[in-house]
């Protein structure tokens, strides 16, 4: 599969709306080959993915950091996901191999899989002394719509998150969103627009299987055909910065008790990164070396 993610940001109605397109085929096709993901695990972590990338493009330094954490009582367990200010994005899922009957409509069901009781937090480090952290309740487990209800509470913008993953027993053959925010100074007949021509739209992961570009998809989901384009050179990658050196710090951390109890059960200590899977081996002598 070639890589052709990427994310395009528009304005439309003379600047009232904001939008944010993806297209995320190549990255959750990523993701479910690291973690060897079941179809409807492929679409919870790749939805999660997807909304993280794109909000990640807000960001503005280089060390800007968003967390996104989502715990339901489904079977799937807590998802995580981490993205920077370039869009690099990495994530997991707790249990990954699980299986679900299709709903009645035919799709994954993905609400039965993330559950409704739970909370979905949203975690900004941008260089303050403490990070920014959001809070709200699950209230589908659908991801998109959990999205849309935290922008409502706790950023208070008037936002429409789309999210979509078309997965087979083969892989993902489609896989994208979107995130449509008001302007304070939108008037009411252009979000009544708004709202019908989103409600309207076809799944977004129809639509980026049937080609349509990024700009084709913000023209047809906001009804104005002369959207502009104001940033076009993002390509979201699924990318984990994990080293040896980071799980060493992580080891000094459990305290000098943890480690010498660690020397009397083996002789060596494997580590395995949750986002990429990578193992990390530290020999005896090497705990000793940390000791």
């Amino acid at each position: 599969m070639d890589n052709n993610d990427k994310i395009l940001k528009f304005l439309a109605y003379n600047g009232k709306v904001s939008i944010i397109c993806a297209d995320t085929t190549y990255l959750v096709e990523q993701a479910r080959l690291i973690h060897d993901l079941s179809p409807v695990a492929t679409a919870v972590l790749g939805r999660v993915l997807t909304v993280s990338s794109m909000m990640a493009t807000n960001m503005k330094g280089n060390k800007d950091k968003l967390t996104i954490q989502i715990k339901g009582n489904g079977p799937i367990g807590s998802i995580v996901a981490v993205a920077n200010s370039s869009s690099d994005v990495k994530g997991y899922v707790e249990n990954p191999i699980i299986d679900l009957p299709l709903k009645e409509n035919g799709k994954l069901d993905v609400g039965g899989a993330v559950g409704t009781n739970g909370f979905l937090n949203v975690i900004k480090d941008i260089g303050l002394k403490e990070p920014y952290i959001g809070m709200v309740p699950l209230t589908t487990g659908e991801i998109a719509q959990d999205f849309t209800h935290y922008f409502y509470i706790s950023e208070q913008t008037n936002t429409a998150v789309a999210l979509g993953v078309l997965v087979t027993k083969d892989g993902v053959k489609a896989s994208g969103g979107y995130i449509v925010s008001a302007m304070p100074d939108a008037t009411e007949d252009e979000l009544f627009i708004l709202e019908n021509r989103i409600k309207e739209a076809k799944p977004i992961s129809k639509m980026i299987q049937e080609n349509m570009t990024l700009l084709q998809i913000a023209q047809d989901i906001t009804g104005d055909i002369n959207v502009k384009i104001i940033k076009e050179d993002i390509i979201p990658k699924y990318k984990c910065d994990c080293s040896k050196e980071k799980f060493e710090k992580a080891i000094i951390s459990m305290g000098k008790e943890e480690i010498e109890s660690i020397f009397k059960t083996q002789e060596n200590l494997e580590t395995v990164c949750h986002f990429c899977n990578k193992k990390y081996k530290f020999r005896k002598e090497e705990l000793e070396e940390i000791l």
